[in-house]
Formats: C-alpha cells, sequence, structure tokens
C-alpha cells in the first residue's frame, strides 16, 4: 500500500508572519479591500486567531506601518550631511513606492509608531551631526514635514486621473476663469509610475522640492540662523 505523503506543517501564527501577510494582501488588493476577515482566510486561520497578535484592524495597520518603515535603508556615514539625509529620505521614498497604500495608511496614523519614531531620530541626529542647531533643527523638520518620510502632502488630496489628457483639459470657461492654474496645468508632465499621495508628487517634483530644502538649510546653517533673531526682525536671509 502506497503511503501519501505527508503534507509539510504550517508555520506557527506569530505577529511577523500576519504583518507580512497583511502588506502582501494590501499590495495585492488594496488596502480598502484590507480586513481582518479576508487576511485570516489567506492565512488559512479562523479570524479569532489573529486576535491573539493584532488587537484590532488600528493595531494592524501601525504594525503594517512598521514593516514598510523596517524597508529604509540605514543612514549613511561621511561628513555630506546633506548627502546622507537625501539619501535616507530617498530610500524611504522608495519602500513608500513598493507599497502604494503605505503614505495613505501613515498619514491616517493619529500618531507615530515606535519605528517612525526610531526614523525620525535617526534623521535629526544626522541633522545635529552636520552641524546644525537644535532650533534650526527644529524648524526644518517641520519644513520637510511629509517629506521627510518621502511623500508630499499636496493642499488638496487628488485621485488619479483617468483621462490621458489629465488636468490640463481644463474646462474652457474654468481655464477663462483661471488661466494661470489652466497655463501651469498644461505645462504639467508627470510621471505616473513615481507618484506617491496623489497629486503632483512624483519622483522629480519630490526630489526637487527636497533638494531646494536641503540647500536653504545649509545655508542658513553656514549663516548660523536662530529663530530668535528672526522673530526680534532681524534679517533672516543676510
Amino acid at each position: 500500500m502506497t503511503r501519501r505523503p505527508e503534507a509539510a506543517p504550517r508555520a506557527p501564527l506569530s505577529r511577523d508572519r500576519v504583518l507580512r501577510a497583511a502588506v502582501e494582501l494590501a499590495d495585492g488588493v488594496g488596502i480598502e479591500a484590507l480586513s481582518m476577515r479576508r487576511l485570516a482566510q489567506e492565512l488559512g486561520v479562523v479570524p479569532m486567531a489573529l486576535y491573539k497578535h493584532v488587537a484590532n484592524k488600528e493595531q494592524l495597520l501601525d504594525g503594517m506601518v512598521e514593516a514598510v518603515v523596517g524597508e529604509i535603508d540605514p543612514p549613511a556615514h561621511g561628513s555630506d550631511w546633506q548627502g546622507a539625509v537625501r539619501q535616507r529620505i530617498l530610500s524611504a521614498r522608495a519602500a513608500l513606492l513598493g507599497h502604494s497604500w503605505a503614505a495613505q495608511v501613515i498619514r491616517s496614523r493619529s500618531g507615530p509608531t515606535p519605528a517612525v519614531l526610531a526614523y525620525l531620530d535617526s534623521v535629526i541626529g544626522m541633522f545635529r551631526a552636520g552641524g546644525l542647531s537644535v532650533d534650526l533643527t527644529h524648524h526644518v523638520m517641520h519644513a520637510l514635514g511629509s517629506r521627510v518620510l518621502g511623500f508630499t502632502q499636496e493642499v488638496f488630496d487628488a485621485a488619479p486621473d483617468p483621462d490621458p489628457a489629465g488636468p490640463a483639459a481644463m474646462p474652457p470657461e474654468a481655464a477663462a476663469a483661471y488661466p494661470h492654474v489652466a497655463e501651469l496645468a498644461g505645462a504639467a508632465a508627470h510621471d505616473g509610475e513615481s507618484v506617491l499621495g496623489g497629486g503632483c508628487d512624483d519622483q522629480f517634483e519630490f526630489e526637487f522640492a527636497l533638494d531646494l530644502l536641503l540647500d536653504g538649510f545649509e545655508r542658513l546653517r553656514g549663516q548660523g540662523w536662530t529663530s530668535g533673531a528672526r522673530r526680534a526682525g532681524g534679517d533672516p536671509i543676510a
């Protein structure tokens, strides 16, 4: 009698396995379609089994953010603080580009997760090691905003436009009423494959803004800029 080969034992459920499966599922079906029930089906377990590792959907999303942030390259070492910060932030962007839902989930969190705090702490440390004062670094982090995590928070969220003509195809009445907006919209040429967070946040625009900011921070560092002098009415661009 021929014996059937025994099935390989299923890997035990763990928090790491749950989070990796959730990330893969969101990559495949989108974050809106992710649910605890569907995730349980993917893992071949009953939904209650998930709650031993994540208490609820919000904790699951926090963990997914942690997993994505864990893909960011470690900070580079060297004397060029601008290059090191730029590389770190662009690595964060690359991690988000690999998971199109991640920027949306990060924006939805009520506060930073431990992995995000560790990442922010390392970036702040890079500014401080580069010679920026605590005062200037505080304002630098505000100026960077969401860019420090690799995406630009647009003034208005914009869903991807299915029209190949894109935003340039403004109705004639709107173009006549807002000629400068129409002019800029007609000149826009964005790489849809590298857009994060909607709007115009493609790779070129992101790097353009990031480089302007980093150059400005270096200029202020060299000037010994302080917010106290600025608030007292001193010339911020001496």
